[in-house]
């Protein structure tokens, strides 16, 4: 189980601050608005975690969230009581209907096999209605993966954390990389404790990601202006 998304959840908004997600969100947006084949209104957004994106996204989509995770729906809940939000995992989910656009974030880099990837976006085709698309934005395909250590955090209400985030590919010949956390997190008390949680991440090719699109039923693009790093825009034709 992973630290930061049960037992630390309470923390995320510290570790990964909403207000650090308007530009991205609007980037979002617009390749959304762009890419359906009229003007999206419902939105689905799979593996939603503390529902930063959707904080401003809300304001153009009426938004479903999905997480796999219980507590981080506790968090996105708190910041985005207007949305929908429902327990469960992006490879075998069905809400039993279908929405303009389908929205996957970051989440998408726990798929560590080529099979759990196909049925993640097979769950994002089967809700994306036709004439609609669906936005996958991967922190890395195969290609563009380097080795790399950030870090960051916030202080707020009494509390504080800071974290080293690192990220290695021990063997460049499978499908997947690590990544460390080591966090510090500060009570109001001043007692500082140390978390490490690791993390296992999928990494596939960027023909790879395009092939299992097709395979899925859409008709995908690689886009990389607005970010920086290949994320894929997938149209369903009616």
């Amino acid at each position: 189980m992973l630290r930061l998304y049960h037992e630390l959840a309470e923390w995320w908004p510290l570790l990964s601050a909403p207000e650090d997600y308007a530009d991205e969100a609007a980037s979002i947006s617009r390749i959304l608005n762009e890419s359906c084949g009229s003007p999206p209104r419902t939105l689905l957004e799979l593996g939603s975690g503390g529902g930063n994106n959707a904080s401003y996204l809300k304001a153009r989509y009426a938004m479903t969230l999905v997480d796999a995770s219980a507590q981080m729906l506790v968090v996105s809940r708190a910041l985005n009581p207007e949305c929908e939000h429902a327990e469960g995992d992006m490879r075998t989910v069905r809400l039993g209907r279908q929405f303009d656009a389908v929205l996957v974030h970051d989440a998408i880099m726990y798929m560590t096999t080529e099979a759990d990837l196909k049925a993640a976006l097979a769950t994002a085709f089967a809700h994306c209605r036709a004439g609609g698309a669906a936005l996958f934005l991967p922190d890395y395909v195969r290609e563009t993966f380097v080795a790399r250590i950030h870090t960051g955090g916030h202080d707020g209400a009494g509390r504080g954390l800071r974290y080293l985030e690192w990220a290695i590919d021990p063997d460049p010949a499978d499908v997947c990389f690590t990544v460390d956390y080591a966090i510090m997190l500060r009570e109001a008390d001043g007692t500082i404790r140390v978390v490490h949680d690791r993390h296992v991440q999928g990494l596939f090719a960027r023909s790879r990601w395009l092939e299992l699109l097709r395979e899925t039923g859409f008709e995908p693009s690689v886009i990389t202006e607005d970010w920086k790093r290949d994320v894929f825009i997938a149209k369903r034709r009616g």
